[in-house]
């Protein structure tokens, strides 16, 4: 049996205590960190390396099923006397961040489980990116998890109102916040993002200053960091994803750097929110927003609303997730029929709702 206090630093709720209880020959544990196929997990008698068994990986049809950091699991023990404990189930995750994997087509990869805000790094230098921005924010969306959009290296940029300005076009209800390694500025804000229990990961491209960042929330130097290069870009330091509980209790998740992000699934409504509400004022219900009569969005273009980049953008986003042509309540469904593809679909879908709206009350 576990003790539920053991493992509130490390975000544990009432959510995944009931789901545990289905497993009461197992302990319950989360993931800190991965190396391959081995994992780091917490327990409530302290670090295991664990492994999943033989048969979790006979059961798992795609590479999002296995472990990823910030999963809390079931394991078969919580020392490790008599070798690696074994992980037998991953509990249901309340929010995931996912790209499609590298080099495996029709696969996605977990990049960070059960968190509550995503801060979108990017730096105010030769990384400042806003269609990459744009990409990020679609999939922070989709992940459950609340997106911040965290500017770093603020002392490197010359004209840093107009790059707010920028970015806050395209983050549309999202926090934008500023940082420089120069002063404690900014930090402010940030910190009142990781409260003690609460999950944040971090995501952006090599160099951006994510350990940095983690080490001024820290109070300490918790992760290696290196200066910037002579040619403006920053030096890659984190080489795996790793949990780590910060002194009040704070927890994040470090990621290595990620310039480029497969699009799996995204959440285009809420990223693009600005286009889909003009989108419904197009004279056409199938309208491409190229050269169709009547196009709202064309029409934004022609008045300066928004930038064609902007829309180039949601158009090159909307056919990588294969939601070319549908409308927003059709990507809904699809996006659906996708995640039950295995069980039959949009109408398991709705019977598996109802059953779990069943278990809630």
């Amino acid at each position: 049996m576990f003790h539920k206090d053991n493992l509130k630093s490390y975000g544990i709720s009432e959510r995944f205590l009931q789901e545990a209880t289905l497993y009461p020959d197992l302990v319950l544990g989360r993931i800190c960190s991965q190396y391959k196929d081995l994992y780091k997990a917490v327990t409530p008698q302290g670090e295991v390396f664990a492994e999943v068994s033989g048969r979790f990986r006979y059961g798992a049809s795609r590479l999002s099923d296995y472990p990823a950091v910030g999963d809390f699991v079931m394991l078969d023990r919580s020392m490790d006397e008599g070798g690696n404990a074994i992980i037998h189930q991953v509990l249901t995750r309340k929010s995931s961040f996912e790209r499609k994997a590298v080099g495996m087509e029709q696969e996605t990869q977990v990049v960070a489980a059960n968190i509550d805000t995503v801060f979108l790094c990017m730096a105010l230098n030769q990384d400042y990116n806003l269609r990459r921005l744009e990409r990020y924010l679609s999939i922070a969306w989709d992940s459950r998890a609340l997106p911040v959009v965290v500017l770093t290296k603020a002392d490197l940029c010359p004209n840093l109102e107009e790059k707010m300005a920028e970015v806050s076009s395209v983050a549309i209800g999202v926090d934008v916040l500023v940082t420089s390694a120069m002063s404690g500025d900014g930090y402010g804000s940030i910190r009142s993002y990781v409260q003690p229990g609460k999950t944040v990961a971090l995501i952006g491209s090599s160099g951006v200053g994510k350990s940095t960042l983690i080490n001024r929330l820290a109070g300490e130097e918790l992760l290696q960091t290196n200066d910037i290069r002579k040619d403006d870009k920053g030096r890659h330091t984190t080489t795996r994803r790793e949990l780590l509980v910060l002194q009040d209790g704070g927890i994040v998740i470090d990621t290595p750097g990620m310039r480029e992000l497969g699009l799996e699934n995204a959440d285009l409504a809420r990223a693009f929110s600005d286009i889909d509400r003009l989108a419904e004022q197009c004279k056409f219900r199938d309208c491409s927003h190229r050269s169709e009569p009547g196009c709202a969005i064309q029409r934004a273009i022609q008045q300066g609303t928004i930038t064609r980049e902007r829309l180039d953008s949601y158009l090159k986003l909307k056919k990588e997730a294969g939601y070319e042509g549908l409308t927003s309540k059709q990507i809904e469904t699809e996006k659906i029929n996708r995640m039950f593809s295995g069980m039959g679909g949009m109408k398991n879908a709705r019977k598996f709702i109802q059953e779990q709206s069943k278990k809630k009350r």
